[in-house]
């Protein structure tokens, strides 16, 4: 049923017990009949709009998520808080300038806050100790709660294209962080020089359309030889902004596991930002499907989908060793995860593409504990691959506990991680 179809089935009284409700952009009010599955409605997205929340929001007591993105709100609604069983929040470009801490729900895990105007953000986020997943970037942020720091289960946070002028101190220490974004903020290094040429868009021929994402096009096209030609769609992504993938990808060089830039684009007529990549084969499957409402902050594999010992261990090592070379350019990827991994289908050839939440490391000391966060992520990858695989080996085992360690100090550099899979 699409969205149309279920507003009017909504008003007819067809819903009875519904646990899922998404409706059509252009509400301006808040569907009455909503109420009636207060006792069952677990996943309600509105849609963009011009409506308010009722402060009666507390009813649905089942209500796990909900979705306002793109509706104007000058603060995140304090009834949230009142949702006793609400722990995802999708509120994106909503010009949010105040989170109130009574708006935070007692078990919040997920919360998207990406695209607004907040300048500050509650202590009390700190103790939602649930929070596993924070998406803050393109807001007027120059520093995260002080609460957050230590927090045991938050696993990925997002603050690219804000006011940071220094990085929380404790960032690098944090146990159970995996995956990061700062870029664009004016704490982010320099990256290194960039590694690929520019190219104008007179040089190309531009071919078919080979998919679509959040951020942007990727066409078949022809610059001394076939490639792939990216472009963007220029508006703030969850990640960053698209100038800064564009950054990241020129600056990350050339390595065999990594889908990096052949060169950047100029010129095209519409002004809109382009990168020529290397061309996958187009039989390569993704090795993952991308987090779900459920899983969060972990990849979706097919249920069907088994792996020999020697898959895993090419599949991981090649990964592993794109990480390191990253690494070593003073690189974070942040979004390693299998949704972002291209494989053969077989045999564990695989590359690692989507640079949208790269930021540059520092140098030294502080750069290295920032690349043991990614360490971390690349021992969840390696943990959901030996569960595919019936033969997995016990060092492989002991790899992925010393790499997601809590103690992140301790984890190994992705450098020696790399050459224990050779």
């Amino acid at each position: 049923m699409d969205r149309t179809a279920t507003l009017a089935a909504l008003r007819r009284g067809d819903l009875a017990d519904a646990r899922e409700v998404r409706l059509p952009d252009g509400l301006t009010e808040f569907p009455a009949e909503l109420f009636g599955l207060a006792d069952t409605l677990e996943v309600l997205d509105l849609g963009r709009g011009r409506y308010d929340l009722p402060d009666d929001i507390g009813r649905f007591r089942a209500l796990r998520s909900l979705f306002c993105s793109g509706t104007p709100f000058a603060r995140l609604p304090p009834a949230l808080g009142g949702c006793e069983a609400l722990s995802q929040m999708g509120f994106r470009s909503c010009g949010i300038a105040e989170v109130p801490a009574e708006a935070l729900p007692p078990q919040l895990r997920w919360l998207t806050l990406t695209d607004n105007r907040i300048a500050t953000l509650p202590e009390e986020l700190g103790r939602r100790p649930r929070l596993q997943k924070l998406m803050l970037s393109g807001n007027a942020l120059d520093r995260l709660p002080e609460g957050l720091a230590g927090h045991r289960n938050l696993e990925l946070v997002r603050f690219a294209s804000n006011h940071f002028e220094a990085l929380p101190p404790w960032l690098a220490a944090m146990p159970a962080l995996a995956w990061v974004s700062y870029s664009g903020n004016p704490a982010e290094p320099a990256s290194l020089p960039a590694e690929a040429p520019l190219v104008p868009w007179a040089d190309l021929t531009v071919g078919p359309l080979l998919g679509e994402g959040s951020s942007g096009w990727v066409h078949r096209a022809t610059w001394h030889g076939e490639v792939a030609l990216k472009l963007f769609k220029g508006a703030m992504g969850s990640d960053g902004l698209p100038e800064r993938e564009v950054a990241a990808c020129l600056a990350a060089g050339d390595h065999p596991a990594v889908i990096g830039a052949l060169g950047g684009v100029t010129g095209h007529p519409e002004g809109i930002p382009g990168l020529l990549l290397r061309l996958v084969p187009a039989e390569w499957p993704v090795l993952a499907g991308p987090p779900s409402l459920a899983s969060c902050s972990r990849d979706v594999y097919d249920p069907a989908l088994r792996l020999g010992a020697d898959a895993v261990r090419r599949l991981a090592g090649g990964i592993a060793s794109a990480l390191a070379h990253l690494h070593g350019r003073r690189l974070m990827h942040g979004d390693l995860y299998g949704h972002n991994i291209l494989w053969d289908g077989r045999d564990g050839a695989a590359v690692l593409g989507d640079f949208g939440a790269a930021s540059t490391l520092p140098e030294g000391e502080a750069g290295r504990a920032l690349a043991r966060i990614e360490t971390r992520a690349f021992g969840i990858l390696l943990d959901e691959l030996l569960a595919l695989c019936a033969e997995a080996s016990d060092r492989l085992r002991d790899l992925t506990r010393a790499c997601t360690q809590p103690e992140p100090a301790a984890r190994p550099a992705m450098a020696d991680v790399a050459a224990t899979l050779l």
